[in-house]
């Protein structure tokens, strides 16, 4: 099984390049910087730059949704392979080959990001969003708007 998911954010915008022929397809290139769970004590936060290649759909949403600095969650597969650059050398590479991309944070987070995402199969409008943290109830938890509580299917 070759399965990833990843979250980070844009290093920098997509490039997005369109492949040559009849029915050219949108190749979108970006690069994730994802954070390290750990870091070592007294050091900074650390994170992996990782390099994603999404087709199709799915770079079309990159191209008009995804921009640097946006957090989103990958979910796709490691792809390897190697080409000969232009001084003779052998060149190896490593990529996620995307299949599912969604936003990571609120629209407001992401300052107007668009809501939505892309699962391999259409663009998808967000989902509607939850109550503000800040609305606490009392004891940690939120009110939940339309909530009734008489019908909890458990007692006290």
């Amino acid at each position: 099984m070759n399965k990833v998911i990843l979250m980070g954010r844009l290093t920098r915008d997509p490039d997005v390049r369109y492949s040559a022929g009849e029915s050219q397809t949108a190749v979108a290139r970006y690069t994730l910087a994802v954070d390290r769970r750990f870091k070592r004590q007294g050091d900074e936060q650390t994170a992996d730059f990782i390099n994603c290649v999404v087709f199709g759909k799915g770079a079309e949403f990159a191209e008009g949704y995804l921009h640097q600095g946006t957090k989103v969650v990958v979910e796709g597969r490691i792809q390897t392979g190697s080409y000969v650059n232009r001084e003779g050398q052998k060149v190896y590479t490593t990529d996620v080959v995307i299949e599912n991309q969604e936003f990571a944070e609120s629209k407001a987070a992401a300052a107007g990001n668009g809501g939505g995402s892309y699962n391999g199969g259409g663009y998808q409008q967000a989902a509607p969003s939850r109550p503000d943290p800040s609305e606490a109830a009392g004891e940690g938890f939120m009110n939940i708007p339309g909530a009734k509580e008489d019908e909890l299917p458990f007692g006290p």
